[in-house]
C-alpha cells in the first residue's frame, strides 16, 4: 500500500479510535458484502418467476374480515 493511502487509513483509524487493522478489516467486509448483494436484474427475474405461480385470491374485504375473525379466536 502506498504511503499516502496508509496515512489516510491511519488518520481514519485515529479519528475513529480503532486500530488500523480493524479499519481495514471493516472496509474489506463491507466491500465483500456489497459484492454479494443481488443485482436489480436478478431481483426482477425473481419477481417474474414468482409471478408465474397462481395462488388463492379473493375479495380484500372478505379476506380482512376472515383474518379478524381468526384473531378473535385467539
Amino acid at each position: 500500500m502506498p504511503d499516502e493511502e496508509y496515512e489516510a487509513v491511519a488518520d481514519l483509524a485515529r479519528r475513529e479510535g480503532k486500530p488500523v487493522a480493524r479499519v481495514v478489516r471493516d472496509s474489506l467486509r463491507r466491500t465483500v458484502a456489497e459484492e454479494q448483494q443481488v443485482s436489480p436484474e436478478e431481483r426482477i427475474a425473481a419477481v417474474l418467476r414468482f409471478a408465474r405461480f397462481a395462488g388463492p385470491t379473493g375479495d380484500i374485504d372478505q379476506m380482512l374480515a376472515e383474518i379478524e375473525r381468526g384473531r378473535a379466536l385467539e
